[in-house]
């Protein structure tokens, strides 16, 4: 079903409310609470690209506005003669779960396994509210990929998040797919659009503030936060996308996360890679990102946004294309798709070593 030039009009305004909710919280916080919770890169768990010391209290705003869209969605439904469906209660318990865990590390830097525990119970909720990836229809083996990927994604927001700007930018380019997706489908989706434009409008309304040189950082409240969002969102706009075959798996399942996700995909294989040849944990921290050697290769900080950005907008619309079927899904696409993700990753991986050396020489001088 079309959306009516009322529901566009309701959900533009939606955007323009919630990026100015958002804003104005962020702008209250760090005015009022300027020395509250301050990370350093002693506290974070992974080392920042700069050294300053930057109030950590945007993942309140993202919070806030989202519980602000469940509402609104709430209201949608109740004038659409229907109730808020049992996966959006998933998403709202999951996402606050995944707020708290995240506000418990920024506050008092939790042991690990308790976090990854958190994490796990978060994929657990989800998928008990039906919101679980549905590749083999084996129940075990998807509930397997989905705990996988809710975990995986939520440690690869958190990690992307060492440079200002990157994951505000990049979560937003990721939700932009699903809101087009979404509009693609029909009103019958205008409660998760609803969803997913505020969020976008929350991350709008701090990218001012997170924006090079950063006033301000999400802090593991908001990477926590949208780790689970963007997991939960993914599964039911990106990866359910299944035809009625005989396949056991279909591997077009696979192709529309990869690419959407493909800037935190290539930064968390890099880094979990390289990290595992020198012996180390993925999860500890250092200036080994993708993002740090595009700076080593030459780029500034804004140039790095802008080409991560640029990865994340050419990506997009290709899983749009075979998202709606104006592109044919065949064998010879998916390889395609699979060669284009390969050839993005190699080349971030040349870069990466060039940075390596660059940054080595200096060292030296």
């Amino acid at each position: 079903m079309n959306f009516s030039s009322i529901e566009i009009g309701t959900l533009v305004g939606y955007l323009i409310i919630s990026t100015f909710v958002s804003f104005l919280i962020n702008w209250l916080f760090l005015r009022f609470t300027n020395n509250l919770r301050v990370k350093n890169n002693a506290d974070l768990n992974q080392e920042r690209w700069k050294a300053e010391t930057k109030p950590s209290l945007g993942g309140f705003s993202f919070f806030i506005v989202f519980l602000i869209s469940i509402s609104v969605a709430s209201i949608f439904s109740q004038q659409l003669g229907g109730d808020i469906n049992k996966k959006i209660i998933g998403i709202l318990a999951a996402s606050t779960l995944g707020f708290i865990i995240g506000l418990a590390d920024d506050t008092y830097n939790t042991n690990p396994l308790v976090k990854f525990m958190g994490q796990l119970s978060c994929a657990f909720i989800l998928i008990l509210m039906d919101v679980y990836i549905n590749v083999t229809g084996n129940i075990a083996i998807d509930f397997g990929i989905t705990t996988l990927w809710v975990i995986g994604l939520m440690n690869s927001i958190n990690m992307l998040d060492n440079m200002d700007g990157i994951t505000t930018t990049t979560s937003m380019s990721i939700i932009l797919a699903a809101i087009l997706f979404g509009i693609y489908n029909g009103v019958e989706h205008i409660n998760y659009l609803i969803l997913l434009i505020g969020v976008f409008g929350a991350l709008l309304g701090f990218l001012y503030f997170n924006w090079t040189p950063a006033k301000m950082y999400m802090g593991d409240t908001g990477s926590q936060f949208l780790g689970v969002f963007l997991a939960s969102i993914s599964i039911i706009f990106f990866w359910n996308q299944k035809e009625n075959t005989s396949e056991f798996i279909q591997i077009k399942q696979f192709v529309i996360p990869m690419l959407v996700f493909i800037v935190p995909l290539i930064d968390t294989i890099t880094v979990s890679i390289r990290r595992l040849m020198r012996k180390q944990s993925p999860f500890v921290g250092g200036r080994d990102h993708t993002t740090h050697h595009l700076a080593f290769f030459g780029f500034s900080e804004q140039q790095v946004i802008l080409v991560l950005l640029t990865i994340s907008l050419i990506s997009i619309p290709l899983a749009l294309l075979l998202y709606t079927g104006i592109i044919d899904w065949t064998w010879q696409i998916n390889l395609s798709a699979f060669l284009y993700f390969a050839v993005v990753f190699f080349g971030m991986q040349k870069v990466y070593n060039v940075g390596k050396q660059r940054m080595e020489a200096k060292k030296q001088v």
